[in-house]
């Protein structure tokens, strides 16, 4: 039987050895690689695959979708770090979001701006896709509603908005004085708005005009009277060095101009949305027919479940966990052995790392995305890092503050010195506490790591932000079961080494 010394040396070096082989790796493949990024919708999804699927069919270009990248802000602190070549965006976010005009210029103006960030915007894929304010179609013919300025006219609505459009410079706030509108939205995630108009729990949501749940929600595009949102055409935004870097690819890219028309894309994401087609599929039956022609059925819960990308999730899920989990326990046992040996220095230890887990975890997550300049699982892993270390801390301070002082004096009296009273008296006392925070430690990573799939770092989050997108609910399952059963399955592991551990110091 191995000593608990071994043991979690033995584990550390292997998960260590794990880490800096995958960072490796992500290191040599990403300068032979087109990365592309997309937002966290139904339609950024499909054209990203799009667009990867172009450029992997033409030889010797390889290329890699970074899906579900969270909100515009992240998409363009990757674009300009370097973390994705290319993705999807509309030129009225440019506009008005990233570069704070007042209005949507020409594209060569738009580029003169983009070119201080190492940027370029062009390759117009041929529809628009703007901001809308709906309701349904019943509710308006009562109120005799058809126009945004009408809505002022009637303060009893209920009004749901997505985060972003809430806090966008083109969005509600623009919106809002625009209209002189004085209601207070709730926020949405813009997958389940819908449902939520249907449910009749809010009466006015945010829309694309290219939704696909348009029609099938009964739902009436309000017109802008106003013409408060300016035109949302669809581009590409890219580093302005890809052409040099990567021309084949960018040549493939190019073959879109033009390539998509709005109604396309409406029955694209009507298969997405509402027929439940991966977007991988989509975005295939797209380029092979010219438009989507899909007509198999729903797959079922235990389909998607164990999707082809299902042990490419585990492992990178594992990875994040682990990897997160094996530096937390480097550095959360010696700060919680420096905070049982220091008065001076216990509250401020245990305060700093009290604080850190109170930070919202996408807040840290693009707090490390500027940092760092990249997005992924380096990223990911030191903020699970650090949100891992307030149990192991605490747990290791307790266990040592909770021996009593006639054991250590005992070893000094039998003339050992402080190491070895640590060692061989104080630590393997402590050991069921130490044990125990770093057991909850890895529990709780296993379900804030799915918060990293807003950044491209994978895992079963991957699959709950896709069904979030188009809110299904069997896709949400498919990754949130896996992560409970990873989470159960991580706490019987550790139950079974503390026990043999334990029996072993006894």
């Amino acid at each position: 039987m191995l000593a608990p010394n071994n043991v979690m040396g033995k584990c550390g070096l292997w998960f260590s050895a794990l880490v800096l082989a995958t960072a490796a790796a992500g290191l040599v493949c990403a300068g032979e690689t087109v990365n592309v990024g997309s937002k966290r919708f139904t339609e950024s999804y499909i054209l990203g695959e799009i667009m990867t699927q172009r450029m992997r069919a033409v030889d010797g270009v390889t290329a890699t979708h970074r899906q579900g990248l969270g909100n515009t802000a992240i998409l363009f602190a990757a674009l300009k770090s370097g973390a994705i070549d290319v993705y999807p965006e509309y030129t009225g976010t440019l506009a008005f979001e990233l570069l704070g005009l007042k209005r949507v210029p020409l594209l060569t103006e738009l580029n003169s701006l983009l070119d201080s960030h190492g940027l370029a915007a062009g390759i117009a894929l041929g529809f628009g896709n703007s901001y809308a304010l709906a309701i349904s179609e019943a509710r308006a013919a009562a109120l005799g509603v058809d126009a945004i300025s009408a809505l002022k006219q009637q303060p009893g609505l209920r009004y749901g908005f997505s985060q972003e459009f809430l806090n966008r410079k083109d969005g509600w706030p623009g919106l809002r004085d625009a209209y002189a509108l004085s209601a207070r939205p709730v926020g949405l995630d813009h997958g389940v708005a819908y449902d939520a108009v249907k449910a009749a729990t809010v009466d006015i949501i945010d829309v694309y005009t290219t939704d696909a749940k348009l029609g099938r929600y009964g739902l009436k595009v309000l017109r802008d009277d106003r013409g408060y949102f300016p035109p949302y055409d669809a581009v590409l935004v890219y580093r302005k060095d890809l052409p040099q870097r990567h021309p084949r690819a960018y040549r493939a890219l190019q073959a879109l101009e033009q390539g998509i028309s709005a109604s396309a894309m409406i029955r694209m994401n009507a298969a997405a949305e509402l027929d439940g087609q991966p977007f991988a599929r989509v975005a295939g039956d797209f380029l092979n027919a010219g438009s989507s022609q899909t007509t198999s059925p729903r797959p079922g819960w235990l389909a998607r479940l164990f999707a082809g990308d299902f042990w490419r999730l585990t492992m990178e899920h594992a990875l994040l966990v682990f990897g997160a989990l094996v530096l937390s326990v480097g550095a959360g046992v010696p700060l919680g052995v420096w905070a049982a040996r220091s008065v001076r220095a216990r509250p401020w230890i245990l305060g700093a790392v009290g604080v850190l887990q109170t930070i919202p975890a996408l807040a840290l997550l693009a707090f490390l995305i500027a940092a760092l300049g990249q997005i992924g699982q380096l990223p990911a892993v030191i903020a699970l890092f650090l949100y891992g270390l307030l149990p192991i801390v605490r747990n290791t301070e307790s266990g040592l503050a909770g021996i009593a002082p006639g054991l250590t004096k005992a070893g000094f009296a039998l003339g050992l010195r402080r190491g070895a009273v640590m060692r061989l008296i104080e630590l393997p006392l402590a050991l069921p506490s130490v044990l125990a925070g770093i057991k909850t430690s890895a529990v709780i990573n296993v379900g804030t790591a799915t918060i990293a799939a807003f950044i491209g770092a994978g895992g079963y989050g991957e699959r709950i932000v896709a069904g979030l997108a188009v809110n299904d609910h069997a896709m949400m399952l498919a990754g949130a079961v896996p992560a409970a059963a990873l989470a159960v399955l991580i706490q019987w592991v550790f139950e079974r080494v503390e026990r043999r551990i334990l029996c072993y110091g006894l």
